[in-house]
């Protein structure tokens, strides 16, 4: 037997296996981490991807808007934040000429604290922020429609600066392709109809983890941010990328900046590299664990990591996914479609039929059971992951492995994901 500690929450959870069961423990490659992080952001802004080093653009007295994640995505804007704003200062800006708008998409508002620990205390303390808020109208303003009907409506906060910056960390999305890049804007800084129609492309069978060019929301996010940057680009405003890939501890590997698609599509080459793990076979059994808070903070994040995991395990199998979920479901749209329609088809029929942000989040869920059981080691309420439609929610591995035995018995084999929400399973062959 062997001991095992997976993240859970903020804190871990332990647990003991043989050894012998154990097909592959997915981890990321070995990469170096940025040891000098400050030096790593500024060669990235002089040093760009098909943009003129930062210096070239930036003007004194001209004014700038940063974009940053939100608390479900883990971005480490405490550490990069400082350095940005300081050499903005250094060329010219100062800070009454500078905000920071959360792109929350059609996640949850910030509170002053949360923004407070995203971007660090002095750098919260100089700058004037605001959340991006979905459902508020008027904060809004139209760019156009793209070819597949989706209204472009963009907050007004990032429209007016003279320069641009998009903010973030890049994960493979499971069905955008990938995160950061061109998602600062849409869905980060879109109106709830925008999100909500180039969300319903996800129903195509081309939308897709790690799928770009074909991808139907892939695609329409590039063009509909495309519609807003011509408009930006004809007001004398630019357009300007900053993305990192952390590793699996939150350390930087590498940052790439420059233009919004060139360095975006330089960075996803990289995040394949280190995120995308072979495995010899998929397991009767998968062992995941969202890489704790904020990765686990509710079941809309925690879906993330069940697509990575699914890709581990075979047909009829097991996923055992340790998320504590510490403010639930994080959608009470999702709760309550799951409740009402009570079946993995009515909720596949019902989002076909009519697609709304939430109910969608339940369908991501549920499809996913028509290949494996989900076992939840959580501190979910248990009617809640029932409604939901798990299999099962337990307090500890051993009680979910007892569980899983009577869908794949005694003589199983394991694969373990420490880091299921970064680590893509790749079947060898």
């Amino acid at each position: 037997m062997k001991e095992f500690t997976f993240h859970y929450g903020r804190g871990t959870k332990s647990f003991s296996l043989d050894e012998s069961k154990i097909i592959k423990e997915i981890r990321m490659p070995e990469t170096p981490v940025m040891e000098d992080i400050p030096k790593g952001v500024l060669d990235a802004i002089y040093n760009p991807i098909g943009r003129s080093p930062i210096d070239k653009i930036i003007k004194p007295g001209q004014t700038v808007t940063f974009i940053c994640n939100d608390p479900t995505r883990v971005a480490n804007s405490f550490d990069f934040m400082p350095v940005l704003v300081n050499e903005m200062n250094k060329l010219g800006i100062p800070d009454e000429n500078m905000q920071i708008v959360f792109s929350l998409g059609t996640h949850r508002l910030m509170s002053h604290e949360e923004m407070v620990e995203g971007v660090g205390e002095e750098v919260a303390s100089r700058l004037k922020m605001y959340n991006s808020d979905a459902k508020i109208a008027e904060d809004f303003e139209y760019f156009g429609t793209t070819s597949r009907f989706t209204p472009v409506l963009i907050n007004k906060r990032i429209c007016h600066s003279d320069h641009i910056i998009l903010t973030g960390t890049i994960v493979h999305h499971y069905f955008s392709g990938y995160g950061g890049g061109r998602k600062a804007v849409l869905p980060g800084c879109a109106a709830m109809e925008t999100v909500r129609h180039n969300h319903s492309f996800m129903l195509d069978p081309r939308a897709g983890l790690g799928a770009m060019d074909g991808n139907p929301v892939y695609d329409d996010q590039m063009e509909g941010v495309a519609l807003w940057a011509e408009a930006m680009k004809k007001r004398g405003t630019s357009v300007f990328l900053f993305n990192a890939i952390l590793d699996a501890e939150h350390r930087f590997l590498r940052m790439f900046a420059g233009d919004y698609i060139a360095a975006h599509k330089e960075a996803c080459k990289f995040v394949d590299q280190v995120y995308g793990v072979k495995i010899p076979k998929q397991a009767d059994v998968v062992i995941a664990s969202c890489g704790g808070y904020p990765k686990d903070i509710n079941v809309y994040q925690m879906q993330k990591t069940m697509d990575n995991a699914v890709l581990a395990c075979r047909q009829g199998g097991v996923v055992i996914l340790l998320a504590e979920c510490e403010e639930g479901s994080g959608s009470a749209v999702l709760e309550e479609t799951c409740r009402r329609l009570g079946s993995i088809d009515a909720i596949e029929k019902e989002i076909k039929d009519r697609f709304v942000i939430g109910a969608n989040k339940a369908y991501a869920v549920t499809r996913l059971f028509k290949k494996a059981h989900f076992i939840l080691v959580t501190a979910l309420d248990r009617q809640m992951a029932k409604d939901m439609l798990f299999d099962g929610a337990v307090d500890t591995v051993e009680e979910a492995l007892a569980a899983a035995e009577k869908y794949v018995g005694k003589d199983y084999s394991v694969v373990l994901m420490p880091t299921g929400s970064l680590t893509v399973p790749l079947v060898e062959g």
